[in-house]
């Protein structure tokens, strides 16, 4: 099959997942985007500049057999736009996020204009795809609740329309190298998210300063996405601990990225919202250890609670449960017995994420579509 990949937003954890999927598919792939701006006008436009693109290509007798996209294009508009041999094409819409449930800092700031394009896409597209059962759950519950609010009944079914056709296909990782003897030295925290109000900085940095407090030794690595406008947290962090760091901020270079990862022995996430955490899977795949709340989609990913598998991977309460939680583990680091006798215990949990478990169902699954809508 020959597959169009659309995605108004490419970079990031989207720019990963389709050049992770791509790179293994057993089709060939065409994936047109623009760079990631936070600009919503930008991104409004880019499904006309997008249909415009495609719209030439077609001219120029290129042909498609499906067309995948991001939750970020506007499937029902560019539809409208290209030509009748685009517009039949079988469509799914992967959901990375979702801008109804998305936090943002005052429900005033919420852009409803998104909220209907994400909802419009999901009802134009053959399939809808999401990143992790619980943002499937959330997204829909959340629908449910904002048609309840519309002025007109006749959205009623859209729900259950997008939940017929709706499905689970988790982002793919590389596999990460195994990993050699751990060199000598304090426990190393890792903290890679975007640098956002909704990852909690505040509660990690917190915890980190409680931590420091019982004259526990560590060393500090903190990456992710850095915007011009930032939580000040941040600023703070950087110097006060600024004798602790080892890496800070967005690492450009993925060889950089992937040994930073590497180093770490504990990656936090302290996020408040979260649809999958790949950044978070990623460092556990290289052989961190996880510390994360029992909550989002950290359960689906790592298994519950109480299951032996998670065994003390998850903190309870704020900012002083996670310090606690970093305490027991700082002192095991001392000891060299930070995993008790197994240190690939989550390593093999997040094995199932592999891109190379992962591409030929999904493979399948496009074929499968494309079938039906033959």
């Amino acid at each position: 099959m020959r597959i169009l990949a659309l995605d108004p937003y490419l970079g990031g954890s989207h720019t990963a997942f389709f050049h992770g999927w791509t790179a293994r598919s057993r089709h060939q792939w065409d994936l047109l985007g623009l760079a990631p701006e936070k600009s919503n006008l930008r991104i409004r436009q880019a499904t006309i500049g997008l249909a415009e693109e495609v719209s030439r290509r077609s001219a120029d007798g290129q042909r498609w057999d499906l067309v995948v996209c991001s939750d970020m294009l506007n499937l029902a508009e560019f539809r409208g736009l290209v030509p009748e041999a685009v517009r039949r094409l079988p469509t799914v819409v992967y959901f990375f996020e979702n801008q109804l449930t998305c936090p943002v800092r005052r429900e005033s700031d919420r852009d409803l204009h998104f909220v209907l394009s994400n909802v419009t896409t999901a009802l134009a597209a053959d399939r809808v795809w999401f990143n992790s059962h619980f943002h499937r759950n959330d997204f829909l519950e959340g629908l449910e609740r904002f048609l309840r609010e519309m002025p007109e009944e006749r959205l009623a079914d859209a729900v259950e329309r997008i939940r017929a056709k709706s499905s689970v296909w988790y982002p793919g990782i590389d596999g990460g190298a195994p990993r050699g003897p751990r060199p000598p030295g304090p426990m190393r925290v890792l903290w890679v998210a975007r640098w956002e109000h909704d990852k909690n900085p505040e509660t990690f940095f917190q915890a980190l300063k409680a931590l420091k407090w019982t004259g526990a030794e560590f060393r500090l690595s903190v990456l992710g996405q850095r915007f011009l406008e930032h939580p000040p947290a941040f600023d703070w962090a950087r110097q006060y601990f600024y004798f602790h760091i080892d890496w800070w901020g967005y690492q450009p270079n993925r060889h950089d990225y992937d040994d930073a990862l590497a180093e770490a022995d504990v990656v936090v996430s302290t996020a408040s919202y979260e649809f999958f955490g790949i950044s978070t899977v990623e460092a556990i795949a290289a052989g961190a250890y996880p510390l994360v709340p029992a909550r989002l989609a950290f359960p689906e990913i790592l298994g519950p609670a109480d299951s032996p598998e998670a065994r003390g991977f998850y903190y309870q309460g704020g900012a002083q449960g996670l310090a606690d939680r970093l305490v027991v583990l700082a002192a095991r680091t001392r000891q060299n017995d930070l995993w008790q006798g197994d240190a690939d215990r989550a390593r093999r949990i997040v094995a199932k994420f592999h891109w190379d478990r992962l591409v030929p169902p999904m493979d399948e699954e496009l074929e499968a579509i494309g079938r039906g809508s033959a």
